[in-house]
């Protein structure tokens, strides 16, 4: 870890995490992020949520929904996030993903930077997702105004080996938050936040 992420950890007193959420559209993955980033909030945690339908309005508004644009869409939203988890912020990012290389390739990313990364699949039926269907966008996609929208005419690929699993066919948004935040403050815990003290850092510095 560079002194600069140190540091900048140490004036947080937290360290920085990305949560990747990936899921059909209606399965639930940004109602679970806003709702997420205001308990952290609570809890004076330094968060953020970068939702991908929001970014899709503005950084990403040049992008499509071609295979080629959906990867470009989710490369940006990953480089983002290791920029906001360096600076010691648990990133939240709500995104369909629905390839798996795309999944892959953002978790490398974070690896390479050496930054933690979870991947959190928000698995629920499609059946239930189309029923949901608050913006109308699966009735649209049945109808044929929508072209390539993922789980009616563009695939989503499962995610193999997901960090975390949740079912919000049978769950609850709470049950969901509160199961979030409990790992969350495990990591938190196990992070040893401790070491992040200015007196320690500056040792570091004398040492080397």
């Amino acid at each position: 870890m560079s002194h600069q992420r140190c540091l900048r950890y140490e004036l947080l007193g937290q360290r920085g995490l990305t949560l990747w959420f990936t899921g059909l559209s209606a399965s639930g993955k940004s109602t679970i992020c806003y709702s997420l980033e205001n308990k952290l909030l609570e809890e004076r945690r330094l968060c953020y949520c970068l939702d991908g339908d929001v970014m899709r309005k503005g950084i990403n508004s040049d992008l499509g929904y071609t295979n080629n644009d959906r990867t470009e869409n989710i490369r940006r939203l990953g480089e983002i996030a290791t920029i906001l988890t360096d600076m010691g912020a648990i990133t939240l990012v709500a995104a369909i993903t629905p390839f798996q290389k795309d999944r892959s390739n953002i978790k490398r990313m974070h690896e390479r930077k050496r930054l933690p990364f979870w991947e959190v699949f928000i698995d629920c039926p499609l059946a239930i997702c189309e029923k949901r269907d608050p913006k109308s966008l699966y009735a649209k996609a049945r109808n044929g105004e929508i072209q390539q929208f993922t789980g009616i005419d563009s695939p989503y690929e499962t995610p193999e080996h997901p960090d975390i699993t949740l079912h919000t066919a049978n769950s609850t948004i709470e049950e969901c938050v509160q199961f979030l935040l409990t790992k969350i403050h495990c990591f938190l815990s196990s992070s040893n936040e401790a070491n992040y003290k200015k007196t320690e850092i500056l040792s570091s510095f004398i040492h080397e």
